[in-house]
């Protein structure tokens, strides 16, 4: 019989982070733990509010699921219990763990992968006051890829953008409005950021409106986010964005992510691969997927005031694959 373990913790932010649609101090995440023939497996999701998603209706999902993990439920078997979201996040990376543990390799070869390299990451700026923000670009200024958190509207976000590139005038900038914008502000903003140097600019519309962005000219590449999930609904993404942010927890785990990752690259789509702020355990299976994406965003560990120890390995912006005893 397998021994599952379903727990939710909390770890602490350094400081707060702030996006267009409010603050936190901490990242409350949800851990499933599989032993079985004495190998232990184990994976990390987050749940996120904006897809409706709250601790306890993950931890709910999880326990529903519980007889069929228990009785050695498969990857294959995962979708039948839990919908592609954070819960089956967990369990799809805890099922993954668990296989590479029981057969002594790694997550990679068990893939048919090449052994992963190091990953520059970039580093998120927290949406704050124009001041504040030019304030930690200059702190960040050695970091070379910086992550900016806006949404607050054109004026006070070109100030913002302004003050940030004046901080950090040598790193490569990714813009993220989490929704924030809105369709007539966009030919402005997206001059400007090209203007300023921006690579990237992630999410500016709401998920439900950003078809303006269909045939609009577009000077910096626009990544889907919140409008981008797993494999359904992504060939309505074509035409509209350049580039798709795939995150374990919207794809519902490492499966599907890395089926993701392939249709897109088969649609033109450039790839970026994210997190929520959470610990090294939700990074490492993400780091797989990350492996020649275009951008990197994977920092939530840096955003921790702890992390797991052991965790990943950070050196500046650089990620190096983690220990197998964290994960895979």
């Amino acid at each position: 019989m397998r021994k599952v373990t379903i727990k939710h913790e909390s770890w602490p932010i350094a400081g707060s982070f702030t996006i267009s649609r409010g603050s936190k101090t901490s990242a409350e995440v949800v851990v499933v733990t599989l032993e079985e023939g004495g190998a232990v497996g184990r994976g990390e999701c987050v749940p996120y509010a904006r897809y409706g998603e709250t601790v306890d209706g993950v931890l709910r999902a999880l326990e529903a699921a519980r007889p069929r993990i228990e009785a050695g439920l498969g990857r294959d078997g995962v979708p039948e219990v839990l919908e592609p979201r954070a819960a089956r996040n967990a369990l799809d990376c805890a099922l993954w763990d668990l296989e590479a543990k029981k057969a002594g390799k790694p997550v990679w070869e068990l893939l048919g992968m090449a052994a992963p390299g190091p990953l520059v990451t970039a580093y998120t700026l927290s949406l704050d006051t124009v001041e504040a923000m030019g304030a930690a670009a200059k702190k960040s200024a050695h970091r070379p890829l910086l992550k900016v958190k806006l949404g607050r509207g054109s004026t006070e976000d070109l100030e913002r953008l302004r003050a940030i590139r004046a901080g950090a005038p040598a790193s490569r900038l990714i813009v993220d409005a989490n929704e924030g914008w809105r369709p007539e502000e966009l030919p402005t903003l997206l001059a400007a950021c090209a203007e300023l140097g921006v690579v990237m600019v992630e999410q500016p519309l709401p998920a439900s409106d950003d078809e303006a962005l269909r045939g609009l000219r577009r000077p910096v590449a626009v990544c889907a986010d919140e409008s981008a999930h797993d494999r359904h609904g992504l060939t309505e993404l074509v035409g509209k964005y350049d580039a798709i942010n795939i995150k374990l927890d919207k794809t519902g785990g490492l499966t599907e992510a890395l089926a993701l990752a392939r249709e897109a690259r088969g649609h033109g789509l450039q790839l970026m691969v994210g997190c929520m702020v959470s610990t090294s355990l939700a990074m490492a299976p993400a780091a797989l997927v990350a492996q020649g994406a275009e951008v990197v965003d994977l920092d939530g560990p840096l955003l921790l005031a702890r992390d797991r120890e052991p965790g990943i390995h950070f050196e500046g912006n650089t990620l190096f694959w983690p220990p197998r005893e964290l994960w895979g």
